[in-house]
């Protein structure tokens, strides 16, 4: 099937999905996007008195709310409708937490994305045809990139081919959460600490378990222990704590990965977010200053965004390199 094929028929059906639901919801005046209780005309809401700029109830924007996941609803509008989507359908009964959350969505479209542009992209291959147009061999380079920049100079010729499958999954999971932080009423999954460290975490037992099938559980652990020709009153306690400075800093390195990847998406639509509340701020000034602020946070959140799609990439390339590196030093600790 062809790729574009399989992408048009994804479209319809989610075009299909979304109109069905928004008939559904107006036919039957469901409360699935409920109208917040200031806002809904008739609900017998107090008026606000003269010179009040607005009405009671008003709440100035929290950035955090459109950066941070959110358990309870997925904010859409603020002035009308349809306002949010509500989140938190079940209750998990270990954890006893809402589920699903907004970004755990986001995560599911992502590996969605991932699934459709691949999975025919493999067949393709597989058939041996020969890549044709820009779709395709826009993806096929960016994997070869990943092949030939990222992990053959960290891992080798010869583990290559074996492990590259899972920095090229890496890499697209990454970048796709990434760019959906772009998309309108979106979000990027990897603002969260939780996602990135839940990243990092399937890095680091991704990375111990191929060095620990490679070279054997014991002789992997082994392998940072330091070879110093001292006496044995001398040397051990010298090589212990050498050998648990090693084995931290492989921890420590594990961490750096969530934590520079979750800085960098965090900070950059943190950004975005407070400079398009500057034009909620600035809402009661003359007009002039009021169409001064709009103007110049419109053309800093235009030239942000644009950088914010270099991030993306960039993000999704570092932590790609820096796994591979890491693994290289596992699969090759005499390096």
């Amino acid at each position: 099937m062809k790729v574009w094929a399989v992408l048009k028929t994804v479209r319809k059906l989610l075009t299909g999905a979304l109109v069905a639901l928004l008939a559904w919801v107006a036919v039957t005046n469901s409360p699935l996007w409920p109208r917040d209780a200031e806002a809904a005309p008739g609900a017998g809401h107090e008026q606000h008195k003269e010179g009040e700029a607005h009405p009671p109830g008003a709440h100035a924007p929290d950035p955090l709310e459109h950066v941070l996941d959110s358990t309870d609803k997925w904010e859409l509008f603020m002035s009308f409708w349809p306002q949010h989507i509500p989140l938190g359908w079940w209750t998990l009964p270990v954890l006893g937490t809402p589920f699903p959350t907004k970004y755990m969505i986001l995560e599911v479209i992502a590996a969605v994305l991932v699934l459709a542009v691949f999975l025919p992209l493999a067949r393709r291959v597989q058939g041996g045809e020969v890549p044709r147009g820009v779709f395709v061999n826009f993806f096929e380079s960016m994997l070869t990139f990943v092949r030939d920049q990222i992990a053959k100079p960290a891992l080798g010729d010869h583990d290559c081919d074996h492990y590259v499958p899972f920095l090229w999954t890496l890499f697209f999971f990454i970048l796709f959460n990434n760019l959906l932080g772009m998309v309108p009423f979106g979000g990027s999954a990897t603002a969260s600490i939780y996602v990135t460290l839940a990243l990092a975490l399937i890095v680091f037992a991704y990375m111990h378990g191929a060095g620990a099938a490679k070279m054997g559980p014991g002789h992997y652990v082994l392998s940072l222990w330091p070879h110093i020709d001292l006496h044995w009153s001398l040397g051990l306690p010298i090589k212990l704590m050498i050998f648990v400075i090693e084995w931290m800093g492989v921890i420590v390195r594990n961490m750096v990965l969530a934590v520079r990847l979750f800085a960098n998406m965090f900070a950059g639509h943190m950004v975005l977010a407070v400079l398009l509340i500057f034009i909620w701020m600035a809402r009661d000034l003359a007009m002039g200053l009021w169409a001064g602020i709009t103007i110049s946070s419109v053309a800093g959140i235009v030239a942000l965004s644009l950088l914010e799609l270099f991030v993306a990439f960039l993000q999704a390339y570092i932590f790609t390199f820096l796994t591979a590196l890491f693994m290289g030093m596992a699969l090759h600790p005499e390096h």
